[in-house]
């Protein structure tokens, strides 16, 4: 009785009205979305629609499951990607109605640990900057991508990334800002993101399936398996946990839970009557605070036109309706969140099928239908589209095959290129020889990398043990110091920016202390400049040249040691027959000197 009595008042408490049939404005949509999923090779979507206080549909169709044909529903979990922004965001709500957040002071008063490239950036940027994407830097996506790195570590990150524009120039997409816009709110808050994010809007929307990791995606009773569409088949893809990167966009939920979202933004930000987001909040935040673009009306499409950002959200003028949106995309799935203030409508569409256009096919539609809309081929303008790109992809990788220089042959031994690079922003990269050719690993990526011409390399992405076309490949190059070592990495990583440059990390040994003491001593330079070997703590060898900071040495073969803060500069020690040292050379750039040992 107990429980029937609890399942009465949850029931009464989201007292939101279910369609008994289907809208007669939406006759037809089954079949559509159906042949929808048929034509795009896609497993399976699921669909919530709402109008003021009622879902209209809340519906699963296709598979969840595509290998054993298990059904979608509309308790199905789908990964929404970045879509989970404007969750993000709106945490930030709380602490602004409390006086404790001003959007517009420097974001670094607030979270020190944020730092950025130039004192420009640390002075000036924002709150509101990183919300509407225009704090000057562009994506620098695979810094984090498939990275298992902690936040904190990523937050740290950020001080090394280029900018591409002065601040508020140029709006630019960018999930490092909404990371920090997480993290903010754990500062300003006490809590972590996913527990402010199910205390402050899943629980009082009732959301109680949506998570907000991977992890508990898979340990749910209704989740949906990830797809893509290679040489038109439905194939599986592995689940991409992007905890570190969470507040970006690691949400999981479902049609049923995602219709209280949407309804609460259609209705002011509250539910039930209920406030959820303080009014001042909800109005900037779909709100233009950013320009992307022109957003100039086209022939093809005369009624879909300007192009601005509010927070979390994208904002456009869809044929005479104002329209606030998001887009999500995560490997295995594509989302699409939307509601039209004015019209008090909205819409949310995810589909199990990576990089998908169905999201904005299905959503236009509806839209159209639910609106009293002239109908628009949506299927085919989007069909356009996809085989433009492909055939712009092809002539640029047509073009790439011109500029390769043949019988080419790299400097070094194929072995000379293993190791481990390393990038103060992103992280390491290890080259490892693979049979008669070399494999890169990087963060959960995994590249064949092939011979381009001279110093340069293809990288080629390998998924699930194959390798993608080339015309995916990164071109790396290899540089050489003045010795001749391979010293560094150059991966164009992300455009804009010069490429991002990895240091090959010197393999080192351990030498025992009293292995070292043999070295210590004075050596006498010409001049004479006398130089001074020692031992710092128990086993750091050390050098010291008047006039000269002290350099830490670490031995990298038998008498050689190489400056630990300089690259380029070693030192070299000589000894006679009997295994004493005489003397030490200091090899740089500009040549060697000896010293001897006094």
């Amino acid at each position: 009785m107990r429980k029937l009595l609890l399942s009465l008042i949850a029931f009464a408490a989201v007292q939101i009205t279910y369609a008994q049939k289907t809208d007669k404005r939406l006759a037809g949509i089954d079949t559509f979305i159906t042949r929808v999923l048929n034509e795009w090779k896609a497993a399976g979507v699921t669909v919530a629609i709402v109008e003021k206080n009622k879902v209209v549909l809340a519906k699963g169709f296709g598979y969840k499951d595509y290998e054993n044909k298990v059904p979608v529903t509309e308790n199905t979990l789908f990964a929404i990607g970045s879509c989970s922004k404007a969750f993000t965001s709106s945490l930030l709500a709380f602490p602004m109605k409390d006086g404790k957040l001003d959007l517009d002071k420097p974001v670094t008063q607030y979270l020190p640990e944020l730092r950025f490239i130039d004192d420009d950036l640390n002075n000036n940027v924002t709150t509101r900057d990183m919300m509407s994407h225009r704090t000057g830097l562009p994506r620098h996506d695979l810094a984090w991508y498939g990275s298992s790195t902690r936040r904190d570590s990523l937050i740290y990150s950020i001080r090394f990334f280029e900018k591409t524009a002065p601040l508020r120039r140029v709006w630019q997409y960018n999930n490092f800002m909404f990371l920090a816009q997480g993290v903010l709110a754990e500062k300003l808050c006490g809590k972590t993101w996913e527990n402010l994010v199910k205390e402050q809007l899943f629980t009082p929307l009732g959301m109680g399936a949506s998570n907000t990791s991977m992890h508990d995606h898979v340990l749910a009773p209704d989740y949906s398996f990830g797809y893509k569409e290679k040489d038109g088949k439905v194939v599986k893809m592995k689940f991409m946990n992007i905890d570190a990167i969470g507040p970006a966009g690691s949400i999981n939920s479902n049609a049923t839970d995602m219709a209280k979202w949407v309804m609460m933004w259609v209705n002011g930000g509250k539910f039930n009557g209920k406030e959820i987001l303080p009014s001042l909040y909800y109005n900037q935040a779909i709100s233009s605070q950013m320009i992307i673009g022109a957003g100039l009306p086209t022939k093809e499409q005369p009624d879909v036109f300007f192009s601005n950002y509010g927070f979390g959200w994208f904002l456009a003028n869809y044929r005479g309706h104002y329209r606030v949106e998001h887009g999500g995309n995560i490997d295995g799935f594509s989302t699409s969140t939307c509601f039209f203030p004015t019209d008090s409508i909205g819409i949310f569409v995810s589909v199990n099928q990576n990089g998908s256009a169905i999201p904005s096919i299905i959503r236009n539609t509806i839209a159209d239908k639910l609106l009293g809309l002239p109908y628009k081929d949506w299927q085919r303008t989007q069909r356009n589209a996809y085989e433009k790109a492909l055939a712009t992809a092809k002539e640029q990788a047509k073009a790439d095959s011109t500029q390769r220089k043949l019988g080419t042959k790299p400097t070094h031994a194929i072995t000379d290129y293993t190791g481990t690079y390393t990038s103060d922003g992103y992280g390491s990269i290890v080259i490892d020889q693979k049979k008669d050719g070399l494999t890169a690993h990087y963060n959960s990526l995994t590249f064949t990398v092939k011979h381009y011409h001279f110093n340069y390399f293809n990288f080629i992405p390998v998924d699930d043990g194959v390798d993608a076309d080339e015309s995916a490949a990164l071109k790396g190059q290899f540089n050489i110091n003045v010795k001749g070592e391979i010293e560094s990495l150059s991966l164009p990583l992300q455009s804009g920016v010069k490429d991002i440059v990895f240091k090959k990390q010197v393999q080192t040994i351990e030498v025992s202390k009293a292995d070292l003491e043999k070295y210590v001593g004075e050596y006498e330079l010409p001049g004479p400049t006398i130089v001074k070997v020692y031992i710092k703590g128990d086993k750091t060898l050390m050098v010291f040249v008047p006039g000269q900071p002290d350099y830490e040495l670490v031995a990298v073969k038998t008498d050689l040691f190489n400056f630990k803060a300089l690259s380029g500069f070693s030192v070299k020690f000589d000894k006679d027959e009997n295994g004493n040292i005489t003397a030490l050379n200091f090899v740089q750039p500009n040549g060697t000197f000896k010293a001897k040992r006094k």
